[in-house]
């Protein structure tokens, strides 16, 4: 269990170092409100965040008003942006209206990054995402697109966010065959209100050598103990965060239970929900650096407590069979009787 932001990890499959909790930056760039940071708190957290030994900062060209995130951090960067990691995403639109404003082929992600590359007022990104997946484009156009970005030092590593699983394992085997660029990190939602990616997702990110960097780690904020079921029947405003979480599933009689798990085991150790929550997804092999979604400073000092929680085995636990998912096919299958079958009867020892 890491215990500063400078016990630093390796990502995935590669020599990058980054910080056991990576900073978020969607709230910048939009103004401060429900959603936004204000300019000075983005700057407070940012310089915390960099004090403290953080080194991992994580943004997209569609976060902010018209990229301005990317702007916002730039600034805040100047004159100390070597030492960062900085990740940010392309593939959503920019310029609505225009088809080759989005999606994941080549010209969009050519040019996302050189609109990037000018915000951020920078000449590399360490770390690109491929943001969302189109069922568009041919696999091989973005694995020679990303491979050529990192030939020509604008792009450091390569990495894919909300993809499913059988594309981006077909993807990392066509890389490493053809000796193409290949992913070191998967960007997901990942919480104890949101495991069924443990089904396919985290196990080919671990066989495929991909450090898993989960995104929502409260869940949209369930997590956090800030909703109560009382919440369920309110008269929702579909443009607040709690109306989002409502259409979304997010806020839900199944997740505020086990919202309340989470509030009992911190009650039981003395630390904020959102502290064991990501406690929680820090005792996972598989998860490399969960993105903090902070909107304020105390947020973020909350959140960043979360490195010095010690959570028991019972408690893990407890938190594991209150957000328990039934298996699917195969596994269910693979993973029961047919154990014996394949075994002949005898234990067979697996070390890797």
């Amino acid at each position: 269990m890491p215990r500063q932001l400078d016990d630093y990890r390796l990502l995935g499959r590669s020599g990058l170092r980054v910080s056991p909790l990576c900073l978020g930056t969607m709230t910048f760039g939009v103004g401060a409100g429900a959603w936004g940071s204000s300019d000075e708190e983005a700057a407070q957290m940012v310089d915390s965040y960099i004090d403290r030994g953080g080194n991992f900062i994580d943004t997209a060209n569609f976060y902010g008003q018209m990229g301005q995130s990317e702007v916002v951090l730039g600034k805040l960067l100047k004159g100390r942006r070597d030492p960062i990691v900085i990740s940010t995403k392309y593939s959503l639109s920019t310029r609505p209206g225009d088809p080759n404003a989005a999606g994941n082929h080549r010209k969009t992600m050519v040019r996302s990054v050189e609109d990037s590359l000018r915000r951020m007022g920078t000449d590399y990104i360490d770390l690109l995402y491929l943001h969302m997946w189109d069922y568009r484009t041919p696999v091989d156009e973005i694995l020679r697109a990303f491979d050529d970005l990192v030939r020509s030092g604008k792009v450091l590593y390569t990495a894919l966010s909300d993809t499913p699983a059988w594309q981006a394992a077909r993807m990392q085997a066509i890389a490493d065959l053809r000796g193409w660029t290949q992913f070191c990190a998967l960007q997901i939602s990942y919480s104890l209100t949101e495991r069924t990616v443990e089904h396919e997702l985290i196990p080919m990110a671990q066989e495929m050598g991909m450090g898993v960097c989960p995104w929502s780690p409260l869940g949209g904020g369930v997590l956090s103990g800030k909703y109560s079921k009382a919440d369920l029947s309110a008269e929702i405003d579909t443009s607040s965060r709690k109306g989002q979480n409502v259409m979304t599933g997010r806020l839900s009689e199944k997740n505020l239970n086990i919202a309340e798990v989470v509030g009992q085991v911190a009650q039981e150790i003395g630390r904020s929900s959102a502290q064991v929550a990501i406690a929680w997804l820090l005792s996972k092999p598989s998860v490399c650096s969960p993105v903090l979604g902070v909107r304020t400073m105390a947020q973020l000092e909350d959140n960043l407590g979360a490195l010095d929680v010690e959570l028991s085995a019972e408690h893990i636990v407890r938190l594991d069979e209150a957000s328990h998912i039934a298996p699917i096919f195969p596994d269910y299958v693979l993973k029961g009787p047919a154990v014996g079958m394949m075994s002949g009867g005898v234990k067979v020892e697996q070390r890797l």
